[in-house]
């Protein structure tokens, strides 16, 4: 449990981190592009406003649109090209003087590809262009290379995401040492916990021993009557319920590999199925099984029998009168797969992720019929996670469902 809060920690903190770096990510390449954008309509507006050149600038420059600036280095850093056409859309002049990469013939067939686009602005490679209409019924085109700024906004997301892959790595490495520290407290939380739940079941035992031989010592002075009977009955409860806290107590422990065997699966499953088969027959139902043999699993082998044996205790409790209950083993790919099935009328489906919770019983009432505690299922998936496996569950037309992965050898 405590490998797999510090994986979620980590998984967590990552993805958040991730997250926002891919955001800002976003932000600076795109406020990159409008920036480099803005700045070549701005340069192109003023270029329209002064019949295609560039006015004279004032001293000291004055911040234009957007707070760019134009100043005597402007005409010869600046790399732009003017066609002027009639209303037929024909050719009248063209000046390529301030653009090396162009010619007559060259500008003509760019203008073209901007005229299939039918946009008054746009992009044509790394060339932006602007097409205004003119007075007579033509337009003027103008066309500025901006090849430069573009490749400086791409140098600047690059960057980024350079630095920021840096940092991704270095936090994922401080996070991956330091995760043990934050769960550290978690961890001697859930330890006190397991073992204050052994220390008082330990505890509990010798009292309810006691109360015991008491009830039969005055059942044998003063005769059976009722409230022995009731007194006995709390005793057994109580007593069953103390041994079910210490076994998911220790089935949430980490498996030590001293502990863990191979064995079959298989005939694990079989042995359950054979004893359980005369107590669903005796309550009225039906136990069908599909075993497939030859399945090996390293684990503890008394908690998977003990996993088999909730499973079907659950089933056999809970089964629909005169239903009948399924269940099936089979390999998986590398995996083992479980499936434990009964009908069940009348459950609701939205509670079906708290049947693992402690104490959680969907029906009171039947529970107590029963003798239900709310503990088998989450000493279930406790026994499951100890073993790296999943646990999950299904209803579907009135039939609930058991699903279980395990790792096999």
């Amino acid at each position: 449990m405590i490998r797999s809060l510090r994986k979620k920690f980590v998984f967590i903190a990552m993805a958040s981190l991730l997250v926002t770096m891919a955001l800002l990510c976003t932000a600076i390449g795109l406020g990159s592009h409008a920036l480099a954008t803005n700045r070549a309509d701005f340069i192109i507006n003023l270029l329209h406003e002064n019949g295609g050149e560039f006015p004279r600038p004032a001293a000291p420059p004055n911040a234009g649109e957007h707070g760019f600036q134009v100043t005597k280095e402007s005409p010869f850093e600046t790399r732009y090209f003017v066609v002027s056409l009639n209303a037929q859309h024909e050719v009248q002049s063209v000046n390529t003087a301030h653009i090396a990469a162009f010619d007559r013939h060259s500008a003509i067939e760019r203008i073209g590809e901007i005229l299939k686009e039918q946009r008054p602005r746009g992009y044509v490679d790394h060339y932006r262009y602007g097409v205004f209409a003119t007075e007579d019924g033509g337009s003027m085109i103008l066309v500025l290379d901006c090849f430069r700024q573009l490749q400086t906004s791409e140098n600047t997301l690059r960057m980024v995401l350079a630095i920021f892959s840096v940092c991704a790595g270095i936090v994922f490495i401080l996070l991956l040492f330091l995760s043990g520290r934050v769960v550290r407290p978690f961890a001697e939380n859930l330890e006190r916990q397991r073992q204050f739940i052994t220390d008082a079941s330990h505890e509990l035992k010798t009292p309810l021993a006691i109360l015991s031989a008491d009830m039969s010592l005055l059942g044998d002075s003063y005769g059976e009557n009722q409230w022995l009977d009731s007194a006995r009955a709390q005793i057994l409860r109580l007593d069953k319920l103390t041994k079910n806290l210490v076994e998911l107590a220790r089935t949430e422990e980490t498996v030590k590999e001293a502990s863990m065997t191979t064995f079959s699966l298989s005939d694990v499953a079989q042995a359950n199925i054979d004893a359980f088969t005369p107590l669903a027959e005796s309550a009225g139902k039906t136990l069908e099984a599909e075993v497939e043999s030859g399945i090996d699993l390293c684990g503890v082998q008394d908690n998977l029998f003990r996993l088999f044996s909730i499973l079907l205790d659950n089933a056999v409790k809970y089964c629909d009168p005169g239903g009948t209950i399924r269940l099936t083993l089979q390999r998986q790919g590398r995996g083992a797969r479980i499936v434990v099935s009964n009908p069940c009328q009348d459950l609701d489906p939205a509670q079906l992720p708290r049947y693992f919770d402690r104490f959680y019983r969907a029906d009171s009432s039947r529970a107590r019929t029963t003798g239900g505690y709310g503990i088998g299922l989450s000493t279930a998936k406790a026994i499951v996670l100890r073993h790296k496996g999943k646990i999950d569950n299904r209803y579907a037309n009135g039939v609930i469902s058991f699903f279980i992965t395990l790792p096999c050898t």
